[in-house]
């Protein structure tokens, strides 16, 4: 798929939303990715999984780990153009990202992650720290939106379908704080009850 289209895929199905928002890394930005208006239309999570899996697999990953919960559909979609199992990371108790349900990596087996919107990346780093903490292999990271500017630094090849870098602000140097706009926190690791149910999106990369 080309980047423009991608590009118009989100737009059409508004995912790509305007405003003043609060991301789960506290960055405050005018523009904010829903990945899951896109993916919650099976067609189109089928084919955005297998355009992430094509150029992946030469690294041969044995299973596919995602982050909960932004993560998951996408993940279950490259892993099966993959041919391979999918787990998923979820915080415990304590806030960490950790496999639970029973889920299981064995020593060496080779691992690919995939998120679905990279920010500052903090999300697929803490799958990492639990992938090889579980003495599992890192192979690859992947994600549908990068939206960093290619700034994150990797130890492995890293993939995203669509480059769309945006603005991101400190809340002390916010413009749109400056201006006196109200933001909203649409991610998933907010509960804002002053927030109306058109307000909440899901899970945003931080």
């Amino acid at each position: 798929m080309q980047a423009a289209e991608l590009q118009q895929l989100f737009e059409s199905v508004g995912a790509v939303r305007r405003g003043h928002f609060v991301l789960s890394s506290g960055l405050h930005s005018d523009t904010y990715v829903q990945c899951a208006l896109v993916l919650q239309y099976p067609w189109h999570a089928e084919q955005l999984g297998r355009a992430l899996a094509a150029g992946l697999h030469s690294l041969e990953p044995e299973v596919v780990v995602a982050p909960a919960l932004g993560g998951i559909i996408l993940g279950h979609e490259v892993a099966r153009a993959l041919g391979v199992r999918s787990l998923f990371a979820e915080r415990d108790a304590t806030g960490v990202l950790a496999l639970r349900r029973g889920f299981q990596l064995r020593p060496g087996e080779r691992v690919l992650v995939v998120e679905d919107v990279w920010t500052t990346g903090r999300s697929t780093h803490e799958v990492i720290a639990t992938v090889t903490a579980a003495g599992a292999k890192l192979v690859g990271v992947a994600a549908l939106v990068d939206r960093s500017g290619g700034q994150i630094a990797w130890p492995v090849r890293a993939q995203a379908l669509l480059q769309l870098p945006l603005g991101t602000y400190a809340a002390e140097v916010c413009p749109l704080c400056q201006q006196g706009l109200e933001a909203v926190r649409p991610g998933s690791r907010f509960v804002d009850p002053s927030l109306s149910r058109t307000n909440r999106g899901g899970p945003q990369d931080p």
